[in-house]
Formats: C-alpha cells, structure tokens, sequence
C-alpha cells in the first residue's frame, strides 16, 4: 500500500529540473549587453589583422553565454552536452574543408 503513494514533495511524473535564479539571467544579460558594446568599440579601431580574431573572439564568448544559460544547456543531460560537441566538431570539419579549399586555389594576379 505504501508504494502507491507518490514520493514527498511532488508527483511520481514530476521531472526535477533546475531553477536559476532571476539575478543569473540578468548577469548573463548584461555580460551579453557589455559584449556587444565592446563588439562596437573594437570596430572602430584600427587594429590590422587582429580586428577579425578580436571581434570573432567576443562573439565566440557571447554565444557561449547564450548556450550555456538562455538555451539551459549548463544544466542539461548529457546526451545534449553530446549533441552540442558533436555539432560543434562537424562546424569545424566544414571550416577545415571550406578553408582548405579557399587557400589551396591558384589565384591569378592582376
């Protein structure tokens, strides 16, 4: 009789899930606003061949922001930790063979 009752604190088909606080969001939020200020300052620089590796550098950051927290994959299973690298890994396998392919062409000068 005892094994029909439902565990203390919920529903036996309650999922627990993770409640991040309201200050999380609003800190990821303004790290995300202060990146894209910062995105905008160093496009009015003129630093040569660093303005692209900084502004991809700032964005790479703030798309983890976005990952990690708004998309709730910090506290998610593993199987979506799983799906998350290996998509990663195959946009790096489309880089290589994009890059590969643009930097071995024979490009006639003018």
């Amino acid at each position: 009789m005892s094994d029909s009752l439902p565990p203390q604190g919920g529903h036996v088909h309650t999922p627990l899930h993770h409640v991040t606080p309201i200050s999380t969001y609003l800190t990821v939020f303004a790290a995300l606003a202060i990146g894209t200020l910062l995105t905008w300052y160093a496009s009015t620089l003129d630093l040569g061949m660093m303005n692209t590796p900084i502004a991809l550098l700032i964005a790479v950051i703030k798309a983890t922001l976005v990952i990690l927290f708004f998309m709730h994959v910090l506290h998610s299973t593993r199987l979506t930790w799983v799906v998350l690298i290996a998509a990663f890994l195959w946009l790096g396998v489309l880089f290589v063979l994009t890059f590969s392919d643009y930097l071995t062409r024979a490009w006639p000068i003018y």
